[in-house]
């Protein structure tokens, strides 16, 4: 069994989608490992990790616009405001979704669906540099 670990920064400029399956593969390539398990790891507790369409933008599109209906800002019985108005529903946000994400080697490549990416969900409106974290366990 061999490890390897790596850190990316993705630098965001608000809410949104950040795609970053490319760079997931190539960590995965420059590895030599070739069947495994790839954990994804996101550091921040007011963004998120997503497995999502990567075919359509309105996919996303409908995904913010679902996220922003669900937990709207402005929510007078929140108590935990002094970063401002989108913190709190960022939290709550990234409580729904997830930080930790697993996905097969097989061959030496991530099995992704066809149609499938891997994004950074950013719940926050300013911009901020995000730590993810990639930890790659199998064998060559």
């Amino acid at each position: 069994m061999e490890q390897a670990v790596d850190k990316l920064i993705i630098a965001t400029q608000g809410q949104g989608f950040y795609e970053f399956t490319r760079a997931a593969r190539t960590f995965v390539d420059g590895t030599g490992i070739g069947t495994g398990l790839l954990t994804v790891y996101v550091r921040h507790t007011s963004c998120s990790l997503l497995i999502q369409e990567n075919a359509d933008a309105d996919v996303q599109s409908d995904l913010s616009g679902f996220f922003r209906r669900l937990v709207p800002e402005g929510l007078d019985w929140l108590e935990h405001t002094v970063e401002g108005p989108d913190d709190m529903p960022a939290h709550i946000k990234a409580a729904l979704t997830q930080t930790s994400i697993g996905i097969p080697v097989v061959d030496g490549v991530p099995v992704f669906g066809t149609w499938q990416g891997i994004y950074l969900f950013e719940h926050r409106h300013r911009p901020h540099r995000r730590e993810v974290v990639l930890h790659l366990i199998g064998d060559r």
